[in-house]
């Protein structure tokens, strides 16, 4: 299998050639190992369940990683050079979701942060998802059993909210999304 080179520019269909998990960031490949870790799992789980009961009588739908979400700014997503595999993905329009993952932004992003994984959350990615239009950005801290809550707003991520372990959280894009931390946190 080919693996990715420095100082290179790749693809989605690069991308399809190597082994192991990447995601790709401007044409930038990132590898997604380590696996997540058991809390990480744990906490992706719960969420999921919540958000997918919550939005069980709406068009949405939850994915959870590994998932595809090809980004693009020409709509061209047969080979797109960004590429991410959010820890959850909201996608609320049917004609976004294909056999190969997501065109173009979902309306909610959760990425829950691991020690291997943090600065790309917060840095590329959170670049990255304001700039292809998401809607709503959750950045889980399992360390501090936070969730911040940003919301595009005028094409830029404003931070809305920080919930705590002792807080219930809410979606600002999805009213009917609320839920008590203490019980996502509550293996950690």
């Amino acid at each position: 299998m080919k693996m990715p080179e420095q100082d290179h520019h790749y693809n989605f269909q690069d991308l399809q050639e190597w082994e192991g998990r990447w995601e790709l960031i401007s044409g930038v490949p990132f590898n997604m190992t380590p696996a997540p870790s058991t809390t990480h799992q744990r906490i992706l789980s719960s969420i999921f369940l919540e958000l997918h009961s919550s939005l069980k009588d709406s068009i949405c739908e939850v994915f959870i990683s590994p998932f595809d979400v090809r980004l693009s700014e020409t709509e061209e997503y047969d080979n797109p050079d960004t590429v991410c595999q959010p820890d959850l993905s909201v996608i609320c329009n049917p004609s976004q979701i294909d056999d190969r993952g997501a065109k173009g932004a979902p309306k909610l992003i959760v990425e829950i942060l691991s020690p291997a994984t943090a600065i790309k959350d917060r840095n590329q990615k959170f670049k990255t998802y304001e700039k292809f239009g998401v809607s709503e950005y959750w950045i889980v801290d399992p360390a501090h059993q936070t969730v911040e809550v940003y919301g595009l707003e005028e094409g830029s991520f404003q931070k809305r909210e920080v919930f705590g372990r002792e807080d219930k959280l809410y979606s600002f894009a999805f009213p009917e999304c609320e839920f008590e931390l203490k019980n996502i946190f509550v293996i950690v």
